[in-house]
């Protein structure tokens, strides 16, 4: 009898050793290897197959603990397929977390306001979304920018800034389109006042591109939006600093300058505004929703200028005279004091 209890005793005892290594195996977080590991699971594939490369990943100790407790919870059927990165400290849990989240399978890149298809082909690259030479070839293949129905030379101002999220896999070509895409969803509510205004799709993008690299404040996009359609009405040239900056870059093969000098303003570029009348012939960035907004809503003033404070925001002015006793004020007087400082 004793023997027997003793049996029972070892057996239980060994049944709570058991539950504690597992209990412990499931909760306790292991670091992972250097670099982290990335592991792709794919549509219908099985609970057992993708425990088994974690393991060989070096993601989990032991697939097989990780597998009996998901049946059990019932969470080996709800595996979603996609891509996941695991880096850090992870316990097994921690995993199995991952792996059922539809967010943790995709990977979000943030393109900010303003930013140029050279900036966007960086970022991307940087988020580890393919090469930087993809992006700007497909934004110049014909074929392509056919197929988007994007009516320009390239995709400069289409590419709508915004946060995405992608899987690692995501061709390039892919995430182009989805950029594209998401310009014509903020664009839509535009096109009547675009019509009413007689502009192409072009004008209209070329338009709020120039406003977006204007200012950074967005309390002043709409007054700014005011004095490019009172120069464009009377016929007078824009005369605006970032589409010279544009003009430059793609002469320094993507590089932009530090500062403008007078040589940049006197060069002979279709992006000069201080040179040729009108639009420049298209985009100089990638406008946000709110530049697109001021294109199209303008402050009702009577200004025809506006110059820096070097703060971030402008004066405006109706009229020469004003325009000149600002620059005196905010620009000679600022580098004069400048220099003074150097010295």
């Amino acid at each position: 009898m004793k023997r027997i209890i003793a049996v029972a005793l070892a057996g239980v005892l060994a049944v709570i050793a058991a539950g504690a290594w597992f209990w412990r195996e499931l909760h306790v977080a292991i670091p992972l290897p250097p670099g982290g590991a990335l592991v792709s699971v794919a549509p219908g594939e099985s609970f057992r197959s993708v425990c088994t490369r974690l393991e060989a990943a070096g993601v989990v100790r032991h697939a097989w603990a990780l597998r009996l407790w998901a049946r059990w919870q019932g969470s080996d059927k709800m595996l979603r397929s996609g891509e996941y990165r695991f880096a850090g400290t992870l316990s097994p849990l921690d995993v199995l977390a991952q792996v059922r989240s539809a967010v943790a399978a995709l990977h979000s890149v943030t393109i900010p306001e303003g930013s140029t298809v050279d900036d966007v082909g960086r970022g991307l690259a940087a988020a580890g979304f393919g090469g930087a030479d993809e992006v700007l070839c497909l934004a110049r293949d014909a074929h392509f920018l056919a197929r988007l129905d994007v009516p320009a030379s390239g995709l400069e101002g289409y590419l709508f800034p915004d946060t995405y999220a992608f899987a690692w896999s995501t061709p390039v070509r892919r995430i182009l389109e989805t950029m594209v895409d998401r310009f014509r969803e903020q664009t839509a509510a535009l096109h009547g006042a675009r019509l009413d205004a007689g502009m192409s799709e072009e004008d209209m993008v070329t338009l709020a591109s120039i406003i977006e690299k204007e200012t950074g404040n967005p309390a002043e996009r709409p007054r700014i939006s005011c004095v490019f359609h009172n120069r464009l009405r009377l016929g007078m040239r824009l005369q605006t600093d970032p589409t010279v900056l544009y003009a430059t870059m793609l002469r320094n093969g993507g590089r932009y300058p530090h500062n403008i000098t007078r040589a940049d303003l006197l060069a002979p570029s279709r992006y000069n505004t201080y040179t040729v009348n009108g639009l420049p012939p298209g985009p100089i960035a990638s406008p946000g929703a709110a530049s697109l907004q001021a294109a199209f809503h303008p402050l009702a003033c009577s200004d025809l200028y506006f110059v820096s404070r070097n703060d971030g925001t402008h004066v405006f002015c109706p009229d020469l005279r004003c325009h000149e006793r600002a620059v005196r004020r905010w620009q000679i007087e600022y580098f004069r004091a400048r220099r003074t400082v150097a010295r």
